[in-house]
């Protein structure tokens, strides 16, 4: 006997050659507020709590030059305060409610979160949209938090040796995109930081026609809209400045980075390729058969890489390839792998070169397509019984480029990818000119420190 999701994913498996197949990932309802507020409510029946989040439409890359990390600094100082909730009293508010909440920041976005009760919706909602508004900062409140976040970066970045790689693959990989500032930012401009520079910030940005609302769990729409008009509905938009970014040039020639430090026990090797993304323009089709390509190469033990370079040649202890085209701007295809104890980290990386130029040579098989996108599209049904899988991939997709309707048609449009347009996107992504290498290695013997 079939499940529904197995006859899901065989309709969409199946349907795409003749009759198109609707079947939507979270069927969400989207509706605007007067003052251009998105909202977005996915009803998720299972369990009585409700997710509530706000997306705002900028990121570290939207920092100032010399201001890398502003952004996610702002993100600290939204849990100031405002003059009807008092520093601390938000987080203290959602939790003797028997919730949590939090925050994040990427490159393109930064979003708020609280997971409550579906009783305590418009709790949230009052918290939330005060803050939009109403945050209250001083002096005595912002240099502290300069701190807070230097302490962050040295635990998470400075002490972290592959962190500090890819923060360095990632410098030289952008020559002028703002995407190779990382988001924490760099520590002498952390250090910069100002009570202006924040306000500055929060008045360009932090705008109900710059937000995302989603909400979901068990609520309906019903619920929900009245809630958002009159807790968020009321807020003034404002004009809003585009946001301006440096066009990246063109990559002319491959570039590696060795990162050598005393605190690594075990190599790693990478690679990343230039790729396009949902945000940038380019076609659509390219994107799909990309992220079918980095499944068939690199997803789990049955993979490409993993069958060649862990089981077949005893290599490495792992081995894969990903792609998730979710920027706003360029992305990156990348390629990773792990040496067993004793094998040089050059010799495996010319075992991957040859895997990458057995692709581009031979290709891809269709019965290998198959497989992926039958796995993918599989993965999108069961994302359904999460209560938040829907809420952070619709609000990624509305920040960087992407629409509802993308989102719902993912899995038709995945399903539409064959091996030709695999093989053709791998020929013209997977280009040395267009790469950068690293390399996580031990410290030599002679060395004591760094480099």
């Amino acid at each position: 006997m079939f499940s529904l999701a197995r006859l899901l994913i065989a309709a969409l498996m199946l349907g795409v050659a003749s009759a198109p197949v609707r079947a939507g990932v979270f069927n969400p309802v989207t509706f605007e507020l007067a003052n251009g507020m998105t909202v977005v409510v996915i009803e998720n029946h299972r369990a009585p709590i409700v997710s509530h989040m706000v997306w705002y439409r900028v990121g570290n890359a939207d920092s100032p030059i010399g201001k890398s990390g502003l952004a996610h600094f702002f993100e600290h100082l939204m849990f100031k305060g405002t003059p009807e909730v008092p520093a601390g009293q938000f987080s203290k508010t959602v939790a003797r409610h028997g919730g949590r909440d939090n925050a994040f920041t990427s490159q393109d976005f930064t979003a708020y979160f609280q997971n409550v009760a579906a009783d305590r919706l418009e709790l949230v909602m009052k918290l939330e949209s005060d803050r939009m508004v109403n945050l209250a900062l001083s002096d005595e409140a912002v240099r502290p938090e300069i701190d807070v976040v230097l302490e962050e970066r040295r635990s998470r970045t400075d002490n972290e040796p592959a962190a500090l790689l890819h923060e360095r693959m990632d410098a030289i990989f952008h020559l002028t995109h703002p995407y190779r500032n990382p988001v924490i930012g760099w520590e002498h401009e952390i250090r910069g930081f100002t009570r202006a520079d924040a306000e500055a910030f929060y008045r360009r940005w932090y705008a109900p026609n710059n937000a995302i609302l989603i909400v979901a769990g068990d609520v309906t729409v019903d619920g929900v809209r009245p809630l958002a008009e009159k807790y968020y509905g009321r807020i003034p938009a404002r004009a809003l400045a585009p946001r301006q970014r440096p066009r990246e040039v063109e990559s002319l020639a491959a570039r590696r980075v060795v990162l050598r430090d005393k605190a690594v026990r075990q190599p790693s090797w990478s690679r990343d390729y230039r790729a396009p993304a949902f945000g940038d323009g380019s076609p659509k089709e390219t994107l799909y058969a990309l992220q079918v390509l980095a499944h068939v190469l690199g997803s789990g033990a049955t993979s490409r890489l993993y069958r060649a370079l862990v089981v077949e040649q005893a290599l490495a202890v792992s081995a894969g390839a990903s792609y998730s085209p979710d920027r706003l701007d360029l992305d990156a295809i990348g390629f990773h792998a792990t040496p067993r104890p004793g094998i040089d980290v050059a010799r495996l990386e010319a075992a991957m070169e040859a895997e990458i130029a057995r692709l581009l040579k031979d290709g891809v098989t269709e019965d290998e397509v198959a497989r992926s996108k039958k796995r993918l599209v599989a993965e999108t049904v069961y994302a359904r019984d999460s209560l938040s899988r829907g809420s952070y991939t619709l609000g990624i997709a509305l920040t960087t480029g992407q629409t509802v309707a993308d989102v719902e048609a993912w899995p038709e449009r995945i399903a539409q990818v064959n091996a030709a347009q695999v093989n053709a996107a791998a020929k013209a992504i997977l280009r040395e000119d267009r790469s950068i290498t690293g390399f996580l290695l031990p410290a030599l013997a002679d060395e004591g420190a760094k480099p």
